[in-house]
């Protein structure tokens, strides 16, 4: 259940600027776009990137964590505009289910009880066919569990931080239970706030697009691509009156007297994703205070802006000596 959104200064949004995120013109709707595209095995997640480049006719698109070539599944690409929020996604959490292969025989409780030991923080050096520095690093397993086994292989679900390596997650497992391992299939079946429920296949892309081009309907082409808004439904949210928007779209970091709303929960150097009152993503930035603290201060910076989104003068220019700002 949704908790109830924090009410600073209750105001409205003026009509003759913006545009609610699903509402856009359908070539403005595509540039700020985002697609939850289902992988397929073979393809490299850049390939898979530049396939949906050709397909839209558009000048640039990038994914959202790279999957290896066989690997399938939850791929966020984001479209044109959009690949500004890709960070917010990297950053994100993922979930996968894994396929393993044991190299001996290891009784039931003796993997399950080697499973829990990789649940909380584990430490890990990424193999050597990786694009980070080879150093040990502290990675989150925020849950593993078994699903089924058929002899020597092992289907389990893994639930962890940006960054962790199934592959090498697998090789430990197999030291632990004294036999050795490795990954026969994987899948990834989240990241961040997308997640398996309404993946969309490259087949489905294609012809909703050539769809749209013969018959002029937009309908499929807007359930296969997602406003970029989709893509930081994971982030806690602070609203700006109008008259804060322009500012925070040239550079300036968000005060006080600029926020109408926000959600409750907020942590002091969170990632929050400021918004407009027709909840189009302007920008993201570091929070200096709590929600409950928001609520109470009346002047004096909030958040450290880490990258504004929105284009400038997508609302008018108020905040010169405007006190909102």
């Amino acid at each position: 259940m949704k908790s109830t959104v924090l009410v600073k200064s209750d105001e409205e949004t003026d009509p003759g600027y913006g545009i609610k995120p699903d509402k856009r013109p359908i070539k403005e709707y595509i540039l700020k776009g985002i697609i939850n595209l289902d992988k397929p095995s073979g393809p490299t997640s850049h390939q898979v990137a530049a396939w949906v480049k050709e397909i839209l006719h558009i000048e640039k698109a990038g994914h959202s964590g790279t999957l290896d070539p066989k690997t399938t599944g939850v791929l966020p690409i984001a479209l044109a505009d959009s690949t500004k929020i890709l960070k917010t996604l990297l950053l994100a959490g993922k979930e996968y289910v894994t396929l393993m292969s044991l190299h001996g025989e290891v009784k039931n409780s003796q993997l399950k009880k080697t499973l829990s030991y990789f649940q909380g923080n584990i430490y890990q050096k990424p193999p050597l066919k990786s694009a980070v520095k080879r150093q040990i690093r502290t990675k989150k397993i925020y849950s593993i569990k078994l699903i089924e086994r058929k002899e020597n292989l092992v289907l389990f679900t893994v639930d962890c931080e940006a960054g962790t390596y199934i592959r090498k997650l697998c090789h430990d497992i197999g030291l632990i239970c004294g036999t050795g391992a490795h990954m026969q299939n994987l899948r990834r079946i989240r990241v961040g706030p997308f997640t398996e429920e309404d993946l969309v296949t490259l087949h489905d892309l294609k012809d909703a697009y050539e769809f749209y081009c013969e018959n002029g309907e937009e309908k499929y082409l807007r359930e296969c691509i997602k406003p970029r808004e989709h893509g930081i439904r994971h982030l806690k949210k602070i609203w700006l009156k109008d008259t804060a928007i322009s500012a925070i779209c040239h550079g300036a970091d968000l005060n006080a007297p600029g926020i109408s709303k926000l959600d409750p929960g907020i942590e002091i150097n969170e990632l929050v994703a400021l918004m407009s009152l027709k909840d189009e993503l302007v920008a993201a930035g570091r929070s200096l205070k709590t929600s409950e603290e928001i609520m109470e201060t009346q002047k004096g910076k909030i958040t450290d802006l880490e990258r504004v989104i929105m284009a400038p003068d997508t609302y008018p220019r108020k905040w010169r000596n405007h006190p909102d700002i």
